[in-house]
Order: structure tokens, then C-alpha cells, then sequence
């Protein structure tokens, strides 16, 4: 994707949530942001959904293809949830690096499933919240899109929660509920994880560190007779090593290790015996802004949702793979 056009700006990190209530909440709110910013040649990237693009274009006429703005294929950016979280630092960074502040207005891919057997709407606010601290230091503002017609009360509380303003039809104001990423990612480390299956189609004991080679091809036997293609493979395998490198080397053996299936989606868990708590924070930041947390930061970046939790005697590590979403983007 290109970058946008546009004169180098000195901006400020803003976290906006823009709550989507009503057809004409766009036209009422984030118009009048995007008028302005034609005006003045502010570079913003837009990464909507396809029906939110096509009314923003509508009701921008010809100035939707004014040179300050740049529209993003979502597909590009929401692809598994830390592949996304990082793919928008990525951007932001390499924008700061060029001496631009570019507004990213982005409309999250990620809906509400009530049946599905991991929360994906909470494991993305998680990133969301990092977001706080991880783009601070990049200068460009962003401006989150929810509707609450498509999404719970709950789930719309946690986004005000994570976002330091809100923007309405009277404009942007301060956030009253606000939650620094700390807190917040505290908070979601203390819910537990559904119980595992009785029994699991893969199970190993591991005592000691070449042990993890064992796992390694357990694991990548098993994807590929679930029909995961080799670069897929690849990508499971390497995010159970490093789990299973961190809980050998900083947890308590025997560590255990079992892989199940949710339909088409690998779920792997591994346990150790220590009880060491994992920081809330572990692996959401890159290497350069995190001296910890690396094999985590892999696993997060492989698997689509990692889940950890630390009980008086277990430290567990839960991995998810969807089929289709690791079957899509390029290879870390």
C-alpha cells in the first residue's frame, strides 16, 4: 500500500472511539473530521468496511478522492488479531520515520460471535488498549469506528474504557471512563479459560529442553493431518516452540502439552506445574519496545488469539488457530 500524500505534519497520539448508533452518526460525526481534513491536506488513511466505505465516499462526493486521503483494503490490516495490531504500528512507525502524522481511522473486521469458543471481540480490545502506549510515541491519532447496533452494551462499555476520547456530533471530548492498558490488561488476565476437552487428540509430557523438539513434531504432524497446508504448519508449529521454550526454561516441568480441534480451527494448550505469573502485558509489544515477552510476541503474532493463566500451581498458555485466518498473509 502506498503512503498517504500529503505536507509532513507534528501530530499527537489521540485514541478516539467513535460509537456508530444510528445511519447518520457518520454523517453527523466523522464527516465533518474528513471535510476538515481535505481542507487542510491532513494525510489520513481510512481502513473501513466496505459498506462504511461506500457511504463515506457517497457522502464525501468528490472530495473522496482529495490527495489527503488514502483508502486502505481492510483485508490488508485484519487478518489475525496481533497480525493486525502490528501491521497498524508498522504503518504508524514507518509514517513517523518519514516525518508525517497521519490520521488512521479504522473500523475493526471483528465481530460479535456468540458462538464461537473464544471471545475474538475481547482478545482484540486487549490490543486495542496497548495501543495507548505502543502508537504514543508515533504522533498520528486514531480514530476507532463501533457500532453498537452490531456489538453489546458490554462490549461497547470496554471500548469507551480503552479509548482516551470520544468523538460525537458536538465533536471529540475527554473519555470519563478511561483505563490505562496496566489496568486493563490486569483485568483480563484474571478470566478464566473454558475447560479444556476431556480428551485431547494430542498429549505429551515434557520433562526437559531437547523434549521440545518431541512436541515440535507432535504438533506439526498433527496440523498437517488437519489439513493445514506447510506454510500454515509453520506457523503453529513455531508459536508452540516458543510457548513450550518459555515454560521449560521459566516454568516447572513436567510441562504438558495437548492440541484439540473447534471445528476447523487447532487449539493448543501447554501447562506447566510453577505457577509463575505470566505480566498481563506479556507479548504485546514488539522486541525494540519490550526487553521481555519475545517468545510471546512471536506466539501472538502466528497464532490468531493467545489466552494465559496463572493459577497456585499452573501456568497455562492457550493458542487458537483458525483455519482460514492462518491460511491468510504472508509469514511472519
Amino acid at each position: 500500500m502506498n503512503a498517504p500524500i500529503g505536507r509532513p505534519t507534528r501530530g499527537r497520539f489521540e485514541h478516539t472511539a467513535l460509537i456508530v448508533d444510528s445511519d447518520d452518526a457518520l454523517d453527523r460525526s466523522l464527516l465533518p473530521v474528513l471535510r476538515r481534513h481535505v481542507s487542510t491536506g491532513e494525510p489520513t488513511l481510512i481502513v473501513v468496511s466496505p459498506d462504511t466505505r461506500r457511504r463515506l465516499r457517497a457522502l464525501l462526493g468528490p472530495d473522496a478522492d482529495a490527495e489527503a486521503l488514502t483508502w486502505g483494503e481492510s483485508d490488508a490490516f485484519y487478518q489475525r488479531l496481533g497480525f493486525a495490531y502490528e501491521s497498524f504500528r508498522r504503518f504508524l512507525e514507518q509514517q513517523h520515520a518519514l516525518g508525517r502524522s497521519v490520521h488512521v481511522i479504522a473500523e475493526p473486521d471483528i465481530p460479535t460471535d456468540l458462538d464461537a469458543p473464544v471471545d475474538r471481540v475481547a482478545a482484540y480490545l486487549s490490543y486495542e488498549s496497548v495501543c495507548n502506549d505502543a502508537y504514543a510515541s508515533y504522533g498520528c491519532p486514531v480514530t476507532c469506528l463501533w457500532d453498537s447496533r452490531r456489538h453489546p452494551t458490554l462490549v461497547i462499555e470496554n471500548v469507551r474504557s480503552i479509548h482516551d476520547h470520544e468523538l460525537t456530533d458536538r465533536g471529540k471530548r475527554l473519555s470519563t471512563t478511561f483505563v490505562p492498558a496496566s489496568a486493563y490488561l490486569a483485568g483480563r488476565a484474571e478470566v478464566a479459560m473454558p475447560a479444556p476437552p476431556d480428551v485431547a487428540e494430542t498429549d505429551l509430557a515434557l520433562s526437559v529442553l531437547p523434549d521440545i523438539a518431541t512436541g515440535r513434531e507432535a504438533i506439526t504432524a498433527w496440523a498437517a493431518a488437519r489439513g493445514f497446508a506447510a506454510p500454515a504448519v509453520r506457523q503453529v508449529s513455531s508459536a508452540v516452540n516458543e510457548v513450550l521454550t518459555n515454560a521449560l526454561q521459566h516454568g516447572t516441568a513436567p510441562v504438558r502439552l495437548r492440541g484439540w480441534r473447534h471445528g476447523s480451527m487447532l487449539v493448543v494448550q501447554v501447562d506447566d506445574s510453577g505457577g509463575r505469573a505470566i505480566p498481563p502485558d506479556a507479548g504485546y509489544r514488539p522486541p525494540a519496545q519490550s526487553p521481555t515477552g519475545l517468545g510471546l510476541w512471536i506466539a501472538r503474532q502466528f497464532a490468531d488469539i493467545v489466552l494465559t493463566r496463572t493459577t497456585p500451581g499452573n501456568t497455562a498458555v492457550r493458542l487458537y488457530f483458525p483455519h482460514a485466518l492462518t491460511h491468510r498473509g504472508p509469514e511472519a
